[in-house]
Parts: structure tokens; C-alpha cells; sequence
């Protein structure tokens, strides 16, 4: 019982601080087109953004943190060994999540713990763990990896598209302003800003709220599948303090390497990202704001200059969505080759 108890301790530690992981790593998706647009300073944006970060875990529901906690299913797995699986899991996701940090490449942290669970699932406990959801689609419902990884292919979609047509609908309406409409622009985005970082906070940190619950659920300390609160204020913590923490160098990617963002390509690209990460925060559906963030910028640069869009950037993007699932995945497989070492003493 003690060597489960500290393995749950630990496995605690580690959703938070794939939870921080999580925050610096996005902090770009959000400040980049802010600061790039000159709409605020860094200090400014940091400081907006934290606040609404904070309140989207608080006000924004369980519905992806029920998603997230039931696609793998390790009921009748030890428990020992069941957290085994969340904790490697979580390595996996954490060191993919620092490795593309480093390296300035925006990708998905969703990803991330998605390949990292399923791999650790996989090498320990079978693939008859991982709900693969292609039954309840045969009977119309899209559940498990599937809707997972529907939502995750599907938002990068909406956002190219909604941010090509607000962008035109908005150049439309803008036509004839004259350049001192662009104060009343920056001064919009901190409305548009503060609604992204909203979203962003009631989308990504339900992830490590549904992880954390399943930690606490697989460990016997609560008798149900039910998210606490203590959980939502600490996941809300961790992504926050992330947050305030970094990201700095995938917002030169996001910011900058893409489009030439001006105030009116950030402010769309907020409201577009902001509406499609909050409605697929309500439908349950863990979603990549990196990517969506992404794809909208691509879409309003498709709208009004093709030719400008470094479209070899987005290629970059794009590679890094096809590794992220399989890199975590072996990540995660090599933690628990690591850790296997000390459970057989154990168990």
C-alpha cells in the first residue's frame, strides 16, 4: 500500500506538471499574433492572458476531461501497474513537449498525451485497454480515439476555413477605414485575447483534470469517475504558471514565420481560434491549439495574400503533427521499460 501511495503521489506531481509543460508550451499560441501586431507588450499580454487562462478551467466544465479520462480503460489492471501506465504515459508526453519547445516547432501537446497513453497502454496492458471506438461508431456514436483524433484532425479544418472567411468578411466590412482604425483593432484584441486564453484554459487543462481523476480513480481514492475541485483549481495553477513561464520561441514561429500578422490578421485569428477551441471545448472534443492557432493565420493569408503564406512552414507544422503521436508513443514505451525495472520488486 505505501509503494502505491507514493507511486500515486508521484503520478500526481507529474499530470501537473504535464500541466505546466502544457502552458509553456502554448503561451505562444495565444500572445504570438498579440505581440506581433504590436497590439500589447509581452508583460501585457502575459499578464491578460494568465488571468483568463486561470478562469477557463474554473467556469469551463468537464466534458474533455471526461473524454480524455475514458479512452483507456485499465479496470481490471493492478493498480500498481495501472499507474505505472498513466505515469509513463505522462513522461512520454512531457519529453516530446519540452524536445519541440527547444526546438521551436508548435506542436500538439493534445498529441502528445494521446501517443504517450496509448503507447504505455499498449507495451503494458494490451491494446484491449485502449477504447479504439470503431464498434460505437458502426452504431453512430464517436467515442475513444476516434473522437479523439477526429477532433484533433477536424479543428485545424474549421480554423483554416473560419479564419479565411472571417478574414474576408472583416476586410469586406474594412474596406474603406482609413490606418487609425488599426488603435481601435489592438484595442479589440484584448477582448479577442482574453477569449482565446478562455478557451484555451477550458479545453487544455480539462486534459490533466481528466488524468488526474483517473490517477485518483485507478488508485482507489475516489469511488467514481468524477472530477473534484481541488483537481480543477490545481490543473488551472499548473497551466497558468505555465503560461507565465515561456513559449517564446514558438511564437516566433507563430507570430512571425508564417504570415505577416497586423492588427487585423490578429484579431481574427483570436476570434477564430477563440470560437473553434471553445465550441469543441463544449462538445467534449480535445482539440490542438497550436494547430488550430496555426491554421487560422494560414487561412487568413490564403484569403488575401496566397503567395505570402511560407507555406514550407506549414509543411513544418504539419510533419510535426504526423510525429508527435508516435514519438511520444516511444518516449512513453521507454519510461515504462525504465520503470518496469522497479515494479517487478514490487509486485
Amino acid at each position: 500500500m505505501d509503494v502505491l501511495l507514493l507511486l500515486a503521489s508521484i503520478t500526481v506531481a507529474i499530470v501537473l506538471l504535464f500541466d505546466y509543460t502544457n502552458g509553456f508550451h502554448d503561451a505562444a499560441n495565444i500572445i504570438a499574433t498579440v505581440i506581433a501586431s504590436r497590439a500589447m507588450t509581452p508583460a501585457q499580454a502575459v499578464i491578460l492572458v494568465s488571468i483568463f487562462e486561470f478562469l477557463g478551467p474554473l467556469l469551463g466544465g468537464t466534458a474533455v476531461a471526461d473524454t480524455i479520462g475514458s479512452f483507456v480503460q485499465l479496470g481490471g489492471v493492478p493498480p500498481l501497474l495501472s499507474l505505472a501506465v498513466i505515469l509513463c504515459g505522462l513522461v512520454g508526453a512531457i519529453v516530446w513537449n519540452v524536445i519541440t519547445w527547444w526546438k521551436g516547432v508548435p506542436s500538439s501537446s493534445s498529441h502528445a498525451l494521446v501517443g504517450g497513453l496509448t503507447g504505455a497502454v499498449l507495451v503494458s496492458a494490451g491494446g484491449d485497454h485502449v477504447v479504439w471506438g470503431f464498434a460505437e461508431l458502426l452504431e453512430g456514436r464517436i467515442t475513444g480515439i476516434i473522437k479523439v483524433l477526429a477532433a484533433l484532425i477536424l479543428s485545424p479544418l474549421a480554423g483554416f476555413w473560419a479564419g479565411f472567411l472571417i478574414h474576408r468578411l472583416m476586410h469586406a466590412l474594412l474596406r474603406a477605414a482609413r490606418p487609425a482604425a488599426n488603435s481601435g483593432l489592438k484595442l479589440a484584441q484584448y477582448v479577442t485575447a482574453a477569449a482565446l486564453a478562455f478557451s484555451h484554459g477550458a479545453n487544455d487543462a480539462q486534459k490533466s483534470m481528466g488524468i488526474l481523476t483517473l490517477v485518483l480513480l485507478l488508485g482507489g481514492f475516489i469511488p467514481e469517475f468524477k472530477v473534484p475541485f481541488w483537481v480543477i483549481l490545481a490543473c488551472a495553477s499548473a497551466i497558468t504558471l505555465g503560461i507565465l513561464s515561456g513559449g517564446w520561441r514558438i511564437a516566433r514561429t507563430l507570430g512571425f514565420a508564417i504570415y505577416r500578422v497586423r492588427p487585423l490578421h490578429a484579431l481574427d485569428s483570436q476570434l477564430t481560434s477563440g470560437a473553434v477551441i471553445f465550441a469543441a471545448a463544449m462538445a467534449g472534443a480535445p482539440v490542438s491549439t497550436t494547430h488550430v492557432v496555426a491554421s487560422s493565420i494560414m487561412g487568413i493569408g490564403a484569403s488575401e495574400r496566397p503567395r505570402s503564406v511560407r507555406w514550407s512552414k506549414a509543411g513544418d507544422i504539419i510533419m510535426a503533427w504526423i510525429i508527435t503521436i508516435p514519438g511520444a508513443a516511444c518516449f512513453a514505451i521507454l519510461a515504462y521499460a525504465l520503470v518496469n525495472l522497479f515494479l517487478k520488486p514490487a509486485a
